[in-house]
């Protein structure tokens, strides 16, 4: 808050006089909104920024892609294990193969290499069906470890951000002893805290991308277990 002072002149009705007086003015600061697109975008820290843009760009490719991907591998056609059932139990192997190639998910892929190995003991065909899954599993979860990769480096970089200008500010005001101002010493601050809060904009929503497609992944090794399971009884029963 600032208070002027100003000098108010008036001028009598005849006009032959003129008289003065000190009026006291209170001008109020304007104060200047800040914006996180403005915080992100300080040249100051641009430095830090681009590889956080960067990691960020590729947390949100990586989760849209395994996300299509994962739901895409949890879609079952309603009746297939049914079907695959009443194949097995007619004798109809080739159909059921032919059924599993025609879906193209987890899923059939690990119930075709079971028909692969009728004929060989129980045992086996068990081993070559969680072969299979494990492999299943794995092209799932390609590409999601960078995700908690980037939920955890990113934070660490906009800090490392931080204390560098943190060590510049402190260094600046070292140099100029004999200018100590706080308006210096904060806005050197304010440049620093800046990559932190980006750090932070890009780990937080990474870590949450991470935890999502974990959760995803975890339903369908639960699915492709259960079914498995399913197919191993179909064939105990057929036996």
């Amino acid at each position: 808050m600032k208070t002027l002072f100003l000098l108010q002149q008036t001028v009598n009705p005849m006009g032959d006089e003129v008289t003065g007086q000190i009026v006291e003015a209170v001008v109020q600061p304007t104060e200047e909104k800040l914006s996180i697109l403005k915080l992100v975008l300080d040249p100051a820290g641009l430095w830090i920024m681009i590889p956080l843009f960067i990691m960020f760009g590729i947390a949100i490719y990586i989760f849209i892609e395994r996300w299509l991907t994962i739901n895409a591998a949890s879609k079952e056609e309603p009746n297939f294990m049914n079907n695959i059932r009443d194949f097995i139990h007619n004798g109809k192997i080739d159909s059921a193969v032919a059924l599993c190639r025609g879906n193209n998910t987890p899923l059939s892929r690990m119930i075709e290499k079971g028909l692969s190995r009728l004929g060989k003991p129980l045992d086996d065909i068990s081993a070559a069906i969680e072969n299979t899954g494990k492999i299943e599993v794995a092209r799932l979860e390609k590409k999601v470890g960078s995700l908690a990769t980037i939920a955890a480096v990113a934070p660490m970089l906009g800090f490392l951000g931080t204390v560098v200008g943190m060590v510049v500010a402190f260094h600046a005001m070292a140099m100029n002893p004999n200018n100590l101002n706080i308006t210096v010493l904060a806005g050197g601050i304010y440049t620093a805290m800046i990559t932190t809060v980006a750090g932070l904009i890009v780990g937080i929503p990474s870590y949450v991308f991470y935890n999502l497609l974990v959760s995803r992944i975890n339903r369908v090794v639960n699915m492709l277990e259960q079914k498995s399971t399913e197919f191993m009884d179909m064939l105990h029963e057929s036996v």
